[in-house]
């Protein structure tokens, strides 16, 4: 199996259980291990045979920007589902982090991995 992988994405949604989370959006960070094949990229040189990384990045921002999550975990979940049954990848480590969140702590976050149904 090889890896596409997608490392610091910012994307922008309503994540959180406090009101003022609800209220307005915030930035989280995602990076992405996408597991897949890219035997056939790699002999055929065309984007179509394999996962390509600037849809998947487009995707997740439009999908973020109009959803809201209550956890992380929610939020990881429909990450890797979204890899796994949309873009055909079979298996994903999906890892997410509010950034600032609590005073002195950098990030808090998430890492999940999940595989396509056999």
């Amino acid at each position: 199996m090889d890896i596409i992988f997608i490392n610091e994405l910012r994307a922008t949604t309503l994540i959180g259980i406090y009101p003022r989370e609800q209220a307005m959006p915030q930035t989280v960070e995602i990076s992405l291990q996408i597991g897949t094949s890219t035997a056939s990229a790699g002999a055929s040189d065309d984007i179509g045979d394999t996962i390509d990384y600037a849809q998947v990045v487009e995707r997740l921002r439009n999908e973020l920007a109009a959803r809201h999550f209550n956890l992380l975990e929610r939020l990881a979940e429909y990450v890797a589902t979204l890899l796994l049954e949309d873009f055909g990848a079979t298996w994903v480590r999906v890892s997410i982090a509010k950034l600032g969140m609590m005073r002195g702590v950098a990030r808090v976050g998430v890492v999940i991995e999940r595989g396509a149904a056999a």
